[in-house]
């Protein structure tokens, strides 16, 4: 019986290494191996070596005292503040809610929530804070300037031309120079308040204040307890009217109690108590004269 031979051996790759060929060729594969293992292998050791707890501890120690080195060097320190513009009054307002406890360093310094913390203060428009060379910490502030003095609920207060608190005020005589102005509401309106006051230059001499009434409209208030009642709307012109009546008749000088314009249509005059009896008794004689 012969021998049987040996079957021939197939030379074509099994399968899987038919796989792992075509997958070694891949340009993207090859780039993984060789960069991306061995990258990997970098990235996973100091995670390895920062999941011990004593370890991250000291590192968070040594870079603690590595920054208070860093910023307590003599060249970040800030050793004073200058502060350009604003009263006196004002820059002792900033120092105190400031608060900062000299020398300290610049790299403490918060310029931005500092700068909020003085615009914060009613006298302060507009602020800048910036740290100059020399250890200086410059704080420039445009301070409002008050144009009116409003009698409120809370007191005497200083606006600015747009109703802006500025500050408050102990006693009216301590700013004569100031126009007043009174009632609810009355801090709202103030630029026509300021338009008003300028259009009763006329009677300035006699010129007492404004006052808002049923936060609507004004009354201009005048020496002798006198008083025009302007209109919600067309105050000015209406005052303007009256400025003008005045000037031609002499009206204001009279017994006259207030001039009612709250409707401009149909100006009232409010005559005090000695003018309407002396008005009436006028009226009687003329009447006694005419019958005879």
């Amino acid at each position: 019986m012969c021998a049987m031979s040996n079957p021939a051996r197939d030379p074509a790759p099994s399968r899987l290494a038919y796989r792992v060929q075509r997958l070694w060729l891949t340009p993207l594969f090859r780039r993984a191996l060789f960069r991306g293992m061995p990258l990997a292998f970098l990235v996973a050791l100091p995670a390895v070596w920062f999941a011990d707890d004593a370890r991250r501890a000291a590192i968070g120690t040594e870079i603690a005292a590595l920054r208070d080195q860093i910023v307590s060097r003599p060249e970040f320190m800030v050793g004073m503040m200058t502060i350009k513009g604003g009263s006196d009054e004002l820059r002792a307002d900033i120092r105190e809610v400031l608060a900062l406890d000299f020398p300290v360093s610049s790299f403490d310094l918060d310029l931005k929530a500092m700068r909020v913390v003085v615009q914060e203060l009613d006298a302060v428009k507009a602020a800048d804070l910036r740290v100059r060379p020399g250890g200086i910490l410059e704080v420039a502030v445009q301070e409002r300037v008050p144009a009116v003095v409003w009698r409120g609920e809370a007191g005497l207060e200083m606006l600015d031309r747009q109703g802006r608190r500025v500050a408050h005020l102990e006693q009216r005589a301590a700013r004569p120079d100031l126009p007043l102005i009174a009632g609810k509401g009355a801090d709202a309106a103030v630029p026509e308040a300021l338009a008003l006051i300028a259009a009763a230059a006329p009677l300035s001499a006699r010129l007492r204040g404004l006052v808002r009434v049923g936060e609507r409209r004004w009354d201009v208030v005048l020496d002798r307890g006198q008083r025009i009642l302007l209109p919600e709307t067309g105050a000015l012109v209406s005052l303007e009217r009256v400025i003008a009546l005045d000037h031609v008749s002499d009206m204001l000088a009279r017994d006259v109690l207030a001039v009612d314009m709250r409707n401009p249509n149909r100006p009232t005059l409010r005559l005090a108590e000695g003018a309407v009896d002396e008005l009436k008794r006028i009226r009687r004689l003329q009447a006694g004269a005419s019958e005879g």
